[in-house]
């Protein structure tokens, strides 16, 4: 009887164990799944932000190429590290923890690219803006060159235009063998043509000729037996006779004789008078 008794406690000590070692079964299964659960929600997280830094990494650019290749390097390590995230199994949690850590690192040196190409960009735009004003400053001095050159041009225009020799007092009159002026054809020995060349403080000074042309009653150009060429204005021309003068910029007379070889005859003589620049003048004597 004692012996049934003491197998019945055993039987219901070990039915108690057996219900608390079960009921402590179960919650460690439960607490397990729920610890796994939270790894692969962790893992699954870790894997969103390396996708982000994966995007963030190729949304970065610059027109610098060492940085764009250092670039690429840094997104390649992060192609890694997902790749071996997704190998990993959640429940490794020291590999996940090394994985957070690498994680951190890359996000590290993605901030420090985003401040270097930040400070390129504002390098950049103070670059453009320096090149646009040196380009502004480059058209105004341009500009400022040409006004400059156009007054030059203009006034040497002027400086040449008054520098040109000029003349004034035209007169032609007949002399007779005896020197003496006369107005009749028959007593004519030769022409003088004379002038006064104004004066001109920035004329060229020093020896000047100066040219006649003259023509006769019936329109024919005079000239000795031998016909001599003269250029004035960039013109060849047939000269009369010529005369140098030694101008220095005063007021001065001069006289150009002409003999000619044939008799004189009735009519209106007319002279040119020019120098290498140009025409002077002219005028006319009648011969009775």
């Amino acid at each position: 009887m004692g012996n049934e008794k003491n197998l019945k406690r055993l039987v219901i000590g070990m039915a108690v164990v057996a219900v608390i070692l079960a009921a402590v079964l179960a919650w460690i299964w439960v607490d397990r799944s729920g610890i796994i659960d939270e790894l692969t929600v962790e893992k699954e997280q870790l894997t969103s932000a390396m996708y982000e830094l994966r995007d963030d990494y190729q949304s970065l650019n610059t027109n610098n190429d060492s940085l764009n290749a250092e670039l690429a390097r840094e997104r390649e390590k992060v192609e890694q590290l997902i790749e071996r995230v997704q190998k990993t199994e959640a429940t490794n949690r020291i590999k996940i923890r090394d994985y957070e850590k690498e994680l951190g690192t890359l996000r590290g040196i993605m901030r420090s690219y985003i401040m270097q190409i930040d400070s390129l960009n504002t390098l950049n735009i103070t670059l453009r803006k320096d090149v646009a004003i040196a380009r502004d400053e480059v058209k105004q001095t341009l500009a400022k060159y040409d006004d400059l050159q156009t007054t030059a041009d203009e006034y040497a225009k002027k400086v040449e235009i008054g520098s040109v020799l000029k003349g004034r007092g035209f007169i032609m009159t007949a002399i007779n063998s005896s020197d003496k002026d006369t107005d009749r054809s028959s007593r004519t020995a030769k022409l003088k043509t004379c002038l006064n060349l104004v004066e001109n403080s920035i004329a060229v000074k020093g020896p000047r000729r100066i040219y006649i042309r003259v023509k006769g009653p019936d329109g024919i150009l005079m000239t000795n037996s031998q016909q001599q060429v003269f250029t004035s204005a960039g013109e060849q021309m047939i000269y009369t006779a010529v005369r140098e003068v030694d101008y220095q910029g005063s007021e001065l007379e001069v006289c150009i004789f002409f003999a000619s070889s044939h008799s004189y005859v009735k009519g209106v003589y007319n002279v040119d008078i020019f120098t290498e620049e140009g025409k002077l003048g002219s005028t006319d004597l009648l011969l009775r």
